[in-house]
């Protein structure tokens, strides 16, 4: 059984560290793409796998499946070949599978979607791009086409190859939405109906805003100005002063604590340190954990060792909208 594994491409060489340090160094593992990995032998199985990157062993491998086939794209089969081979690849005749396509060019390899949603519609299965227990992954270079197969739970994401696009409005007021948007969804995060939120260096006010979206009422704590869409919410007080100014005065208790402000891995950890007086019991924290040099993965593990003096780390991982840098996700006890 070999396992494909997909990651940012300039984090390839961290994500093969993290594997070998984890699951042994004679794990042999060779280079499919830029952004894609495929552990050959001597590994562990998908479920372990997909474990040890849940609970943020594995920081930088985003996306997962097991690999069916692969052809060189002149010698790929009839699409009614394709459909059988998915089909043998489970245990008992499925109601329908999600599809997902990704190249590691321009386009989106999205014939292939079209291919399997006939044959396997002709077979009664029916076929989405997510939303399904069963995850049919399709990576297509100018070499090979792959073919895989897993299961949604051990997947790490419900998008093709880990890369979540969302959607631009006119809403958004910065980038960074993005970021936190796609935390929330790729790890199921439940926010308190109606709880109180603290967003730490919140100017513009993009997570602010998300977190309004998710019910929460919020403070939001940065000397710069926030966004005037933002602020119109009566729901949104901006606190125009540093995190320890805020700290030092602050009596009240939050149930949601978020930090994207651009420092070192350490301070920001120890930023989210501060707030901990000021959390509820069983409080939500995610922060990003920026940069990290020459060495971004031992960056990163200082970082979360800081955390994980005070919260309990459920998720880190170098997400999509991340580009340099680690969402942690954490619980107050």
């Amino acid at each position: 059984m070999e396992i494909l594994f997909s990651v940012a491409t300039d984090s390839y060489d961290l994500a093969v560290r993290e594997i070998r340090e984890e699951f042994g160094g004679g794990i042999r593992i060779e280079r499919v793409s830029g952004d894609l990995g495929r552990i050959v032998s001597g590994g562990p199985s998908v479920g372990e796998l997909a474990a040890a990157c849940d609970r943020g062993r594995i920081i930088f491998v985003r996306h997962l499946t097991v690999e069916l086939a692969s052809f060189k794209p002149s010698e790929v089969p009839e699409a009614h070949e394709l459909a059988e081979l998915v089909l043998e690849g489970v245990p008992k005749h499925p109601q329908a599978v999600a599809v997902q396509t990704w190249t590691d060019g321009a386009g989106s390899g999205g014939s292939f979607y079209h291919l399997l949603e006939d044959a396997l519609g002709a077979r009664g299965v029916a076929v989405s791009r997510a939303g399904q227990d069963l995850v049919v992954s399709v990576f297509v270079s100018a070499k090979t086409v792959i073919f895989g197969l897993n299961r949604l739970e051990y997947s790490l994401s419900d998008w093709p190859g880990g890369r979540m696009r969302l959607a631009r409005s006119d809403e958004r007021v910065s980038r960074s939405e993005f970021k936190l948007e796609e935390a929330i969804q790729t790890f199921g995060l439940d926010l308190p109906p109606g709880g109180k939120g603290l967003d730490l260096g919140a100017s513009p006010g993009g997570w602010t805003r998300i977190l309004r979206q998710h019910g929460q009422e919020m403070w939001s704590v940065d000397p710069g100005a926030l966004d005037p869409r933002v602020t119109a919410d009566r729901k949104v007080h901006h606190v125009a002063t540093t995190a320890g100014e805020f700290f030092r005065h602050n009596r009240m208790h939050f149930d949601v604590v978020v930090n994207d402000m651009r420092m070192d891995q350490v301070l920001s950890a120890r930023v989210m340190l501060d707030a901990v007086p000021h959390l509820s019991r069983g409080a939500l924290a995610i922060v990003t954990l920026k940069g990290g040099g020459k060495n971004p993965l031992d960056a990163a593990r200082r970082g979360i060792d800081v955390l994980s003096k005070q919260y309990d780390v459920r998720h880190a991982r170098q997400l999509h909208h991340n580009r340099r840098e680690i969402t942690v996700v954490a619980d107050c006890p």
